[in-house]
């Protein structure tokens, strides 16, 4: 599939905007002629060439990013929230060229040959490439075959206004605005990804779906900003990423009485999944999809994709036979799971497995904590005992008596953290939890 072909056919008459941005918009009757214009040095990259391109979800990124794609490229999305890592991001995925804000530079570094960029260049297809989050260890570099990742919109749907909060460096960020693209709906990027800014945004523009993700949610909560007569369009939210806890989405459902919630599930390496919630105040959800099948091995789910990335590029590949560990501990009701926590991040108190999960969720059932991270430290005695790190919410103070006292109140004794501290829990550049 051609981009920029699929699109003439689809909206090659529409004057409507399919972007809206502070950055420059752009109308769906736009987009090939734009993405076809002279652009200083982009004609000197050849169809197989890895380019790094630096941007965001604005007129002139996209206008790049479809005419490389179209070109048989494999571009790797970053932005500038990651720029400390850009020369890793650079070496791991083997970059040709960077595109920085329009400007087009051949980067001459000494790279090592990838079997996997030289079947893809093989084949004459169009790649992408995303990074890891890189909470255990660094950041791999994810390789798909551009033609399957296209595959997934060949098939019509609604068309929606859709926020575009998740980044450009994401592959959920690429996967709402491909999806509202070649849907014929409207891509809106908030000016600033702050809570204020985005109930701002809905409000102006009639946004019909945000997608989010749980941390993000629960500022917004806690910000005051979500309000049904304010926010009227708002018709859909999804949310992902990183596990919601149900106390945060009973009180986002009891807030938005007039919005679904839905739970999205996905992996840079695997690809966004058709995924359907029991409820919109329920964390059970069914996954599915063409190509798609799951498994459940010793409490951990494991998915079988058609559509999986080719593999990395600066690690041994996870799949095996086909399947994918993803490496979530679910819990299983029929052909619905629930996620409970990771794998590797389970605590072992003198033979008791703990999930940070069950932790942190008794955490956020406290007034004013925005975000809270358990984990296990060695300990001489248990093999590990838990701490936790509660952060306050803006302007908000906690007392540490107030707060073990808590945590006594809601736990078994074993359960019950070694110690908790008052203070700062980091999040990514996404809005994601590290």
């Amino acid at each position: 599939m051609r981009i920029l072909e699929e699109l003439a056919s689809r909206h090659s008459e529409s004057s409507e905007p399919f972007l809206i941005s502070d950055r420059g918009s752009l109308a769906f009757n736009e987009i090939a002629s734009v993405s076809s214009a002279d652009r200083s040095g982009i004609s000197e990259i050849e169809p197989g060439d890895v380019v790094a391109l630096i941007g965001d979800f604005d007129r002139d990124t996209l206008s790049i990013l479809f005419r490389l794609l179209d070109n048989d490229a494999i571009v790797m999305p970053l932005t500038d929230g990651t720029r400390a890592d850009h020369e890793y991001f650079f070496d791991a995925g083997r970059v040709d060229w960077v595109i920085d804000n329009g400007v087009t530079t051949k980067r001459n570094a000494e790279k090592e040959e990838s079997s996997l960029i030289g079947e893809l260049r093989a084949r004459r297809h169009p790649g992408i490439i995303f990074f890891s989050s890189g909470t255990t260890g660094r950041p791999k570099a994810i390789l798909h075959d551009f033609e399957n990742f296209l595959a997934r919109y060949a098939v019509r749907r609604a068309p929606l206004r859709s926020l575009n909060f998740l980044l450009f460096d994401h592959a959920g960020g690429i996967n709402t605005m491909l999806h509202t693209l070649f849907n014929g709906g409207v891509v809106v990027v908030p000016s600033a990804r702050t809570p204020e800014a985005v109930a701002e945004e809905i409000s102006l523009h009639g946004v019909e779906l945000l997608p989010a993700t749980p941390t993000f949610l629960r500022m917004m909560l806690l910000g005051g900003v979500l309000d049904s007569q304010s926010l009227p369009s708002l018709r859909i939210v999804t949310y992902g990423t990183e596990r919601m806890d149900q106390g945060t989405l009973e009180r986002l459902c009891a807030t938005l009485p007039n919005v679904d919630f839905r739970q999205t599930y996905g992996l840079s390496e695997l690809g966004v999944f058709q995924v359907r919630s029991k409820a919109r105040d329920s964390l059970w959800m069914q996954i599915g999809g063409k190509g798609i099948e799951k498994r459940v091995v010793d409490g951990v789910l494991h998915i079988h994709s058609e559509n999986r990335m080719l593999g990395y590029l600066n690690a041994q590949s996870p799949v095996v036979d086909g399947w994918y560990d993803t490496g979530d501990l679910v819990e299983q009701d029929g052909d619905f799971i629930k996620v409970v926590g990771r794998a590797k991040e389970v605590i072992n108190v003198g033979g008791l497995k703990i999930l940070p999960s069950e932790i942190e969720r008794v955490a956020l059932l406290y007034p004013d904590v925005v975000r809270a991270k358990a984990t296990g430290v060695a300990n001489p005695l248990t093999g590990q005992h838990v701490e936790v790190t509660c952060e306050p919410k803006p302007g908000a103070s906690l007392d540490r008596r107030a707060l073990i006292s808590h945590f006594r109140s809601h736990l078994q004794k074993q359960l019950a953290p070694h110690r908790v501290s008052i203070g700062e829990v980091a999040m990514s550049h996404r809005f994601k939890q590290r």
